[in-house]
């Protein structure tokens, strides 16, 4: 049986030290030999008739080590199982470690030296305590005007018009190049698109209304479109954003058809298509369910901000010692590549925290009993498939749903990672309910405003 030592080298860092006999060894060593005689193929002997000392010379020295190698580990493991060390990662083998030393013609007694990190023991910061902010936005009229015309043009019809006369006609265009007069550019670009035209610049939005299908405009890039739009069509067109001389091509655009989304009225019908199911029938009913949508959003956008204030507050807020040493030569020589002195302490800090994170989450987990059960399981990663599909007629046939999620509980990787997503929102659920959060009320886009310099702050 191995002999184990264990002395502290550092804050939270132990070095052990596991010593083999050659009682440890030995007999599985033999035993292995025996093994591979039984099985080699050697040139010159039948299969199993290989003598022990050319199976030996052949391949004892390898089997030596392995067989050397494996006790130590065997009695690593024992003594971690046997003391329950909550150690972080795995034990690190000592640079003073040499394989090389081991002799199958000298069995003696053999000791190889690991490092181990500890986890430390630690108290949760009082959440009670914790300055957080619950922000309610403010769903106002102009709000809901706003997504009630998007839903009549998104429902609406399309009709063509023969002649161009709002901001909102589709055009579907040929776009050729050209020089300012129009004339086509040998081995030019040549391009179908489809454009609304509100996405042109003023002038050239103007040049077009009157105009019919067929009909053609010069246009330079430069000036005929907004800014956001002229790059997307740039890449579109094939061309290189970041060339100067993109912007000051002409292009020749004629008009292939003319369309126009005629807007919905706002009736049953209209409000039974948005919202099958709901029995809506007056204009004040279908605004009360818009409103009553876009607060269902904001509140989910409100409680997405508060728990990435609570997690960054659960990490700044609560004190924890880590054998940083350690964990810096584990990071340096962990991974597939060995990373350098300066890679190291530049990931260390977001690794810390990332580290930090797990330690407060498993806690809260463990000291309250937080699970995730099978049924919690399917129904996610059954709502996972319908999300995919989208919004199915009612009635749709879902039979088959089941022994897909069933073949989907299998996949590992799949059931992981659904459960850590649970977990995570159980964990915190619960810790919802400890906090004390000031209740503040803020428009839509100061509260998009805290969200883009929240992400700033912390990438």
């Amino acid at each position: 049986m191995a002999t184990v030592t264990r002395e502290n080298i550092g804050l939270l860092n132990d070095r052990i030290t596991v010593t083999v006999s050659k009682d440890d060894y030995l007999p599985s060593f033999e035993k292995a030999l025996k093994q591979y005689a039984r099985s080699a193929n050697v040139p010159g002997f039948r299969k199993g008739m290989v003598p022990p000392g050319v199976i030996k010379k052949m391949h004892g020295a390898s089997v030596f080590s392995d067989e050397v190698l494996k006790s130590i580990e065997k009695g690593l493991m024992d003594y971690l199982n046997q003391e329950k060390l909550d150690i972080f990662a795995q034990p690190m083998p000592s640079t003073e470690n040499d394989p090389a030393k081991l002799d199958m013609n000298n069995p003696v007694d053999y000791s190889f030296a690991f490092e181990v990190g500890l986890k430390p023991g630690f108290e949760l910061a009082d959440l009670g305590k914790m300055k957080l902010t619950r922000y309610k936005v403010e769903v106002t009229d102009q709000m809901i005007d706003e997504e009630v015309k998007r839903l009549q043009s998104r429902l609406g019809k399309m009709t063509e018009p023969e002649t161009i006369s709002s901001d909102e006609n589709v055009l579907n265009l040929t776009f050729e190049e050209s020089d300012a007069q129009g004339n086509p550019v040998e081995n030019g670009i040549s391009k179908e698109n489809s454009l609304l035209v509100k996405y042109f610049r003023e002038p050239s939005r103007m040049e077009l209304i009157g105009k019919k299908k067929s009909d053609v405009l010069v246009i330079q890039l430069k000036d005929g479109f907004e800014d956001k739009e002229r790059e997307w069509l740039i890449n579109d067109l094939g061309l290189d954003k970041e060339d100067p001389a993109a912007i000051e091509k002409y292009f020749k655009l004629t008009i292939t058809k003319i369309g126009l989304v005629e807007n919905r009225e706002l009736n049953e019908e209209f409000f039974g298509e948005v919202y099958p199911g709901k029995e809506i029938k007056t204009d004040a009913e279908f605004r009360d369910q818009i409103k009553s949508e876009i607060e269902k959003y904001w509140d989910a956008q409100s409680r997405n901000y508060l728990h990435h204030e609570l997690y960054h507050a659960l990490i700044d807020e609560t004190r924890i010692e880590f054998p940083e040493g350690f964990l810096k030569r584990w990071l340096q020589s962990g991974g597939e590549k060995p990373k350098s002195t300066e890679q190291v302490e530049e990931e260390f800090p977001v690794f810390k925290n990332q580290l930090t994170w797990t330690l407060i989450s498993d806690k809260m987990i463990r000291e309250n009993n937080l699970e995730v059960s099978d049924e919690e399981l399917r129904e996610y990663l059954k709502n996972q498939v319908l999300s995919y599909f989208g919004a199915m007629p009612q009635g749709t046939d879902l039979g088959w749903m089941d022994s897909y999620v069933d073949r989907m509980m299998k996949d590992e990787q799949q059931v992981e990672g659904a459960y850590r997503r649970l977990i995570t929102e159980k964990v915190f659920q619960w810790a919802e309910t400890k906090i004390q959060p000031e209740e503040k009320p803020i428009g839509a886009e100061d509260f998009q405003k805290l969200q883009k310099e929240h992400e700033h702050h912390n990438h």
